[in-house]
């Protein structure tokens, strides 16, 4: 049976299966959609992707729990509309989370991304943890609770929760302090940003995670945010104020830049090191900032700076967004997107992997355990780099 509420029947089929969808910006090679680099069957590729959603929307062909994996597969990185010439390319992402609100409305999703909605929906992050240990993560640091500070310090899920990128929330915020940026932190007043839960195709739970979220910056008079996750950032730039939110946000890495330009924080120091850097997608390709994080990099002195074929536009998605880096659906073999990516980044001669995302950061240190490069390249938050 079609279903009759799908939102864009009137444009899903005017997607030709080109293949643009599947290359970088300079044309070297087939496999820069995450899905179809892990997969390399046309089905995982967005334009394979789009045609299979349409077959099942119109009821060409019947809901499986395979149709679910090849839907659930897409990581949202927007490689896709960087590449398509069509008129309708801004749309593509928007097309895979259509067919996902379909799917959460009838109860039909992997096993993984219910786990994953379910935890958000009951606890306020993915891990399933208490909410209560949410402020956890600043451990014997010394940070101060919001109360009137210049900003506020969203630190996401992946900050307070999870153990590598508890360290990175840590190291931002030594990072702010040491340039006496005045800041604070909500603790557990602040709750999940509801960008993945958006992107899976929970449009009712996001709604409800952004209006927490906002409800606590309007009591609190907080009107500039600091976030660690690019995924933070760009969900409370692009979508809160949809939801009534009225705020500033700043990516970290574009407030130390600045703080640098004005000479309020010393560059780092990495003598003869070789630094490589791993363009996070909701910085770059959903928020047009690439300049930030390279301006930080291109200040660590006694440093050279490489840069990877694949960059900017056309890098390769580390395949932990829409929630991949719990659901990890595109993991367990030699050509997931996040063990590619990591091959790239040793193949410029870098001793040093930087990103500006804590999801990119589990994701590609994982990786270089599991290639052997331990020894070879380390992955580093940006922030890190100014550490002892």
């Amino acid at each position: 049976m079609a279903l009759a509420q799908y939102k864009y029947m009137d444009i899903i089929h005017r997607c030709f299966r080109c293949g643009y969808c599947k290359f970088p910006q300079d044309w070297a090679d087939v496999d820069n959609c995450p899905a179809y680099a892990r997969h390399r069957l046309e089905s995982y590729s967005n334009g394979g992707r789009l045609w299979l959603i349409r077959a099942w929307v119109t009821g060409e062909i019947q809901w499986s729990p395979h149709l679910a994996d090849i839907v659930y597969s897409c990581v949202a990185c927007k490689n896709c509309e960087e590449k398509c010439p069509l008129s309708f390319s801004d749309e593509i992402i928007n097309m895979v989370v259509a067919a996902r609100n379909e799917m959460v409305e009838l109860g039909l999703l992997p096993p993984p991304v219910k786990d994953y909605l379910k935890n958000v929906q009951l606890h306020g992050n993915p891990y399933g943890l208490g909410a209560k240990k949410r402020g956890d993560w600043t451990g014997d640091l010394s940070v101060e609770p919001y109360d009137g500070q210049q900003y506020c310090y969203f630190t996401g899920s992946e900050g307070a929760y999870d153990t590598r990128a508890q360290q990175a929330a840590r190291s931002v915020a030594q990072v702010l302090q040491s340039a006496g940026v005045s800041f604070g932190v909500l603790g557990n007043e602040e709750t999940d940003d509801g960008n993945e839960v958006d992107l899976l195709g929970e449009d009712g739970l996001f709604e409800l995670l952004a209006e927490k979220n906002i409800a606590t910056f309007n009591r609190r008079g907080i009107k500039k945010i600091i976030t660690l996750s690019p995924h933070s950032f760009n969900a409370i730039k692009n979508k809160y104020p949809q939801q009534g939110a009225d705020v500033a946000v700043y990516h970290y890495t574009q407030i130390l830049a600045d703080l640098i330009r004005q000479g309020r924080l010393r560059a780092p120091q990495a003598d003869g090191a070789c630094i490589t850097f791993h363009d996070p997608c909701f910085l770059g390709r959903w928020n047009n900032e690439y300049k930030a994080p390279r301006k930080v990099l291109k200040a660590v002195t006694g440093a050279r700076f490489a840069e990877m074929e694949r960059s900017g536009k056309s890098a390769l998605c580390c395949g932990g967004g829409a929630g991949n880096y719990y659901t990890d659906l595109l993991g367990a073999s030699p050509d997931s997107p996040a063990r590619i990516r990591v091959r790239q980044a040793r193949a410029t001669g870098a001793d040093i992997l930087a990103v500006a995302c804590p999801n990119c950061l589990t994701m590609l240190e994982d990786a270089v355990k599991v290639e052997g490069l331990e020894s070879e390249i380390a992955v580093r938050d940006i922030s890190e780099l100014f550490g002892p």
